[in-house]
């Protein structure tokens, strides 16, 4: 049975051996989970107990954010695709194991009217051509879709047409946005955006809270499994009605309206602009005003508390994959929360991080436990909670 699904599974994605980005496609769900959990325990077992890894039932084309890369080919004309790994060449893609179907056929979409209304693809050594990427974004609950067309110049000729052509296509598009981006860089979006039709953002459900998404801000791409991590990560803080908690590196303010509800006060801190103004809508969304989002670095403001003498009780952390730094766990060590929830994606820099933490400070790890956010992929989430003092938790 496996073994017809694993013929199954490449069928479905014929270029994985190329692109790189899945390293699973041939291997049994459930033994992906077991080499996931081996190698969690392997880096931090030492530092206290890990729990069984969470999976999905059903862990196909799970990514509610699909991005794809336009290109001119030889024999093909315009393709659409992404990097091959390590490098800058595009591998054409017209389905992919991961991405949200939706999101992969209004790719392809656009693919065939950038042909008809004979619009180039971009040339990143010669800098020449116009469509260089297409982000969409689909919310899970709610069903809206973002359309972001990457351009090389602002202008896209026959704009209303194309608009009007894509939308007929596919009339569950929402809102449509040019961003430009002429910048000779690997980045994808750049700092100029349009709205060409809808409202320029989308809107989702997640852990009964509503939240607005715009392009540039940082929103879970597994909606499933994020609902996993937060519920144990809200559970991993403990809280009672009565804490001061602080979500470090908040993004659009997820976790921090989740854990809203059931604290006193909750303060969010994220250095992304977009991001933060996406956290103050959504707290006035979802009517929570014991909700505050600063603008910061995270360490400078963790800093900033402690020297201001601020009690916090929970701090929740979810930082980019390269970790947290020594000068925000000095931070944190010198704030003292009674608990700190770790979200990590990365279990290397988390590892490190833990031990920072656990050597320089009374803090252990209690417990962990992994939750796969990427299936069919190396990538784990984990969250973590280190306690002052240690206490019996299911």
């Amino acid at each position: 049975m496996d073994k017809q699904a694993n013929r199954q599974k490449q069928d479905l994605c014929p270029v994985a051996k190329k692109c790189g980005g899945c390293r699973y496609t041939d291997t049994p769900y459930a033994e992906q989970l077991k080499i996931k959990q081996k190698r969690v325990e392997q880096l931090i077992k030492a530092f206290g107990k890990v729990k069984p890894i969470l999976g999905m039932d059903d862990p196909a084309h799970y990514r509610n954010k699909v991005h794809a890369v336009f290109d001119f080919q030889k024999g093909k004309g315009i393709v659409a695709g992404i990097y091959q790994e390590k490098s800058h060449k595009v591998v054409p893609v017209e389905g992919c194991l991961l991405e949200n179907q939706k999101a992969g056929e209004i790719i392809q979409s656009v693919r065939e009217l950038a042909k008809s209304f004979k619009i180039k693809a971009y040339d990143e050594d010669s800098g020449y051509g116009l469509l260089r990427h297409v982000l969409v974004r689909v919310g899970h609950a709610t069903g809206e879709i973002m359309v972001v067309l990457v351009l090389g110049s602002p202008i896209l000729p026959s704009k209303k047409n194309f608009v009007s052509e894509l939308c007929k296509l596919h009339p569950e598009i929402t809102t449509i946005l040019i961003n430009v981006n002429n910048k000779r860089t690997s980045m994808v979006l750049g700092e100029k955006e349009q709205v060409i039709y809808g409202k320029g953002y989308i809107e989702d459900e997640l852990c009964g809270k509503r939240f607005k998404i715009s392009a540039k801000s940082f929103y879970q791409v597994n909606s499933v499994q994020t609902e996993v991590l937060y519920t144990k990560a809200t559970q991993y803080a403990g809280l009672t009605g009565k804490e001061t908690v602080v979500d470090a590196y908040c993004g659009i303010g997820t976790i921090a309206l989740a854990a809203a509800g059931q604290a006193k006060k909750v303060i969010g801190v994220e250095l992304n602009k977009d991001a933060v103004r996406d956290a103050i809508a959504n707290a006035k969304i979802n009517r929570m005003k014991n909700v505050d989002f600063y603008q910061n670095d995270a360490g400078r403001f963790l800093t900033q508390m402690a020297e201001a003498g601020e009690r916090v009780d929970v701090v929740f952390m979810d930082p980019p994959r390269s970790g947290s730094t020594e000068a925000f766990l000095d931070a944190l060590i010198r704030i003292s929360p009674e608990r700190v929830v770790y979200i990590s994606c990365e279990p290397e820099t988390l590892a490190r991080d833990i031990k920072y933490l656990t050597a320089n400070s009374g803090y252990r790890m209690e417990e962990a436990v992994p939750v796969d956010m990427f299936p069919f992929t190396e990538g784990i989430e984990m969250v973590c909670l280190l306690s002052q003092k240690r206490s019996p938790r299911n």
